[in-house]
């Protein structure tokens, strides 16, 4: 859609096929007993800048879309990390030093861990992992456990002993370390596909092109100087295309171009980590102190006051990101487990009237140490790869999605 609504700003009518009868991959709504839930419970930072733009220019609503709060990362009765009302990048050197949960010492390594990365300008001479670039810096335990892990696997999404030191440091480069505002958290008050995907085909629409929900593509072939694209039940003919399929599709779908045989190879190669999102839907508030909150020794690591951020009354998110042992239980035993847990943190609390997991199960790639990943531009002539999962700075995020989509767009008109 990042695509899409690109091209269709510059006049480029397009045509967008989408399997699934609604928009938004792995960032959509989802509706279960007449409530709107999300497939998994996003959030967006300030330093999305390009999905900020692209909600901004679809979404007529879109500042009050979402709630934006400067950065307070708690971890519920452990730790806290809130950035100071200074200008970059004093507003996290003072956030560091003045942590709730972590010693006076583990407080000026963090500090020396920042300043240190930023003479390098966050590059390493090798990648290596996470964890091992903590241990490098004499992070202690508090700071470890409570910020940069947990940091780590909302970004990456993959467990800090296997994920990409780089990578993480492009993170905290972009966010923690650029402006004030970069760092600043945003949690959407309407479902995701009401915050960009709807309002980002009724775009494309308005600049004559059109979006085709339930229409999955079979197969793309090469075409003369353009590309047949097949459905079930349609041929199209394009002259240029923008392959947005999730990584594990990519092989199949371009097995009649041999140029495509390195790319989707790597994209083969790629692992995946999960994501899951627990619902439960209580009949009165839970009382959570903030919106969003970190939890420890359990197996929630966030949970989100849906009441509070979209007025979804008594409805509680639960987030368990990358793998571990919820994947072995069943959904009604895990939707029990993260109760327990709520009870255990914020006081009894009455059964669920109901409950909803969600699992992603390739949610996104495990963004590993020295990953390679395909470029947006392929060998082929007028055809590009789109997806979270090709080349970028990133991990798998939304902004990572956006920004490959919007280099695709540009390719594309320059190329004419």
């Amino acid at each position: 859609m990042a695509a899409a609504v690109t091209l269709a700003e510059r006049d480029v009518p397009v045509t967008v096929f989408e399997a699934a009868p609604q928009l938004g991959g792995r960032a959509r709504g989802v509706d279960y007993k007449a409530t709107a839930l999300d497939n998994g419970q996003h959030i967006l930072i300030g330093a999305y800048r390009e999905t900020l733009r692209l909600i901004a220019l679809v979404n007529r609503d879109a500042a009050n879309a979402l709630q934006r709060s400067p950065l307070d990362w708690r971890i519920h009765g452990r730790f806290r990390l809130r950035a100071a009302s200074l200008p970059a990048p004093l507003h996290l050197a003072l956030g560091l030093l003045t942590v709730r949960g972590a010693s006076l010492a583990e407080r000026w390594a963090a500090a020396a861990f920042m300043r240190a990365m930023r003479n390098i300008s966050f590059r390493l001479p090798r990648d290596i992992a996470v964890t091992e670039l903590l241990r490098q810096h004499h992070q202690g335990q508090a700071m470890t456990r409570h910020l940069w892990h947990p940091l780590c696997i909302a970004a990456l999404n993959t467990p800090p002993d296997i994920a990409s030191a780089q990578v993480f440091l492009n993170v905290l480069r972009d966010s923690l370390d650029a402006q004030r505002a970069d760092s600043e958290v945003m949690l959407a008050r309407v479902d995701l596909s009401a915050l960009f995907p709807g309002p980002a085909a009724e775009y494309v629409r308005s600049h004559g092109g059109q979006v085709l929900t339930g229409h999955s593509v079979d197969a793309i072939t090469c075409n003369g100087d353009g590309y047949a694209v097949q459905t079930r039940s349609q041929h199209f003919e394009f002259t240029h295309a923008v392959c947005a399929l999730p990584p594990h599709r990519l092989s199949a779908v371009t097995a009649s171009l041999p140029e495509m045989s390195h790319s989707a190879a790597l994209a083969e190669c790629l692992q995946y980590q999960p994501i899951y999102t627990v619902y439960l839907q209580y009949p009165q508030r839970v009382p959570l102190p903030v919106p969003m909150l970190g939890l420890d020794d359990g197996l929630a690591q966030w949970v989100f006051d849906r009441e509070t951020i979209n007025g979804q009354k008594g409805l509680i998110a639960a987030v368990i990101s990358a793998e571990g042992p919820h994947q072995d239980l069943t959904q009604d035993d895990l939707a029990q487990r993260i109760h327990e847990e709520l009870s255990r943190q914020f006081g009894p609390l009455p059964a669920p009237l109901w409950q909803r997991v969600i699992a992603e199960k390739r949610a996104t790639f495990a963004c590993t140490v020295d990953l390679q990943r395909p470029p947006q531009r392929t060998p082929l002539k007028h055809f590009f790869l789109a997806g979270d999962y090709t080349e970028s700075e990133y991990p798998a995020t939304l902004e990572a999605a956006v920004r490959s989509g919007i280099a695709c767009a540009q390719q594309i008109t320059a190329s004419g």
